[in-house]
């Protein structure tokens, strides 16, 4: 069975059109990455856990703070495949978060590799609001799928 995930994006409406908050991994595997390694705020679960429940614990595991939305708000995305298989479902919501104040939970891990030096890193190492077509290049290619989405329920598609 593949991996579970399940993850909440928020949107926001500014002045040159709609923007979504994005998160980068964190920790030393990705610090001199950007396209492509962004991601929906969104963490693993089992088969037997509410995925929508999930979606709002991870939210706060990762940034810090409750997501600004009541889960009746939260409208489906639906469900994409990433590359290795791992299986994401994603909500959305209309809210704000300011991406400066995140405090996100730690990983411990072997650093550098073989050293025998186990270190603490952020789960996320920033957060930011980006426009639709930035965030479709800074995440995970799989993942654009949720903005394309996200853009079609905003036209009324």
């Amino acid at each position: 069975m593949p991996k579970l995930s399940a993850g909440l994006l928020l949107y926001r409406f500014a002045a040159g059109g709609p923007e979504v908050l994005l998160v980068h991994p964190g920790g030393p595997f990705y610090a001199r990455r950007d396209d492509g390694v962004w991601s929906v705020p969104k963490g693993e679960h089992d088969a037997d856990e509410d995925p929508q429940a999930v979606a709002l614990r991870e939210f706060e595991e990762e940034l810090g703070a409750p997501p600004p939305v009541e889960p009746a708000h939260l409208v489906d995305l639906g469900t994409v495949r990433q590359k290795a298989g791992k299986l994401v479902t994603v909500w959305c919501a209309e809210g704000d978060f300011d991406p400066t104040e995140i405090r996100s939970m730690t990983f411990v891990t072997e650093w550098p590799p073989h050293s025998g030096r186990l270190q603490e890193f952020p789960e996320v190492d920033r957060a930011a609001w980006l426009p639709l077509p930035e965030a479709r290049r800074k995440l995970i290619p799989a993942q654009a799928e949720f903005v394309d989405r996200l853009e079609a329920l905003l036209a009324g598609t």
